[in-house]
């Protein structure tokens, strides 16, 4: 799935277009994957606030590649804690990279300038690249002129933030692959006190789904709230929102 290199990075096979919940960016995902299916597009520039599914997307896109023979590579970037410079060496022969958080090299000299070599010589081979980040690629503050304008050459979407409708239904979309039945004003009651964007909410079902087995419970209201009231380092959202959800 992944070149050889010092550094192994491997797509999430659980994170697909099939169970990704589009909510109001069902024709940006239809756009990304025809221009993952066809080829068209040399650069896909996958852009929205922190917690919309871009990672998700970004690993579907990659399944996508894969199921059509084509080679792949991914990674993560972290502003602060960016990999070595060599996980870009060689990495141009891969049909398609994909890059999270590409924002997180903007005034990174080195990184500026390694990537900008990387880009030209992948480009060079007609292979496909695939990007995300909180802002528009013009919105960049990449210091390389010439880096900035390339990040604007390919086929840019913006991903849109779920309402608390779409919240609601994309979490007992990812309950019901799960096993897990969440009655909707069980799924209002955690939406209004846990952090609505989709990684917390993913978190948050992994531990009621585990919570739920081991109690052998459905996940009511009264039950839910048990497993709060025992869990001591629970906040309100309003004070909290990232409070911790480990229910053991």
């Amino acid at each position: 799935m992944a070149l050889q290199l010092p550094l192994q990075f491997e797509f999430n096979t659980q994170q697909t277009f099939s169970n990704y919940y589009p909510g109001p960016n069902l024709e940006v995902v239809s756009h990304l994957k025809s221009a993952l299916t066809e080829g068209r597009e040399q650069l896909i520039f996958l852009w929205g606030a922190s917690g919309v599914g871009k990672t998700h997307l970004l690993h579907a896109s990659c399944h996508q590649a894969h199921l059509t023979q084509h080679s792949t590579f991914i990674f993560s970037l972290q502003a602060g804690q960016l990999p070595p410079l060599r996980i870009l060496e060689n990495l141009e022969e891969s049909d398609w990279v994909c890059i999270d958080n590409i924002d997180c090299i903007a005034g990174n000299a080195d990184w500026e300038l390694a990537f900008f070599n990387f880009f030209n010589r992948h480009r060079d081979l007609d292979k496909h690249l695939v990007l995300t980040a909180n802002t528009p690629p013009n919105f960049l503050t990449v210091d390389l002129p010439d880096l900035k304008t390339r990040l604007n050459w390919g086929l840019t979407l913006k991903l849109e933030s779920l309402t608390d409708e779409d919240s609601l239904a994309a979490l007992q979309m990812k309950a019901k692959t799960l096993g897990l039945a969440i009655k909707p004003h069980v799924g209002k009651y955690l939406l209004t006190h846990f952090a609505r964007d989709l990684p917390s909410l993913w978190r948050l079902l992994d531990d009621l789904d585990s919570a739920t087995l081991a109690a052998k419970r459905k996940l009511t209201l009264p039950f839910l709230r048990q497993l709060l009231q025992a869990d001591p380092d629970n906040t309100d959202s309003k004070s909290n929102p990232n409070a911790p959800t480990n229910f053991d």
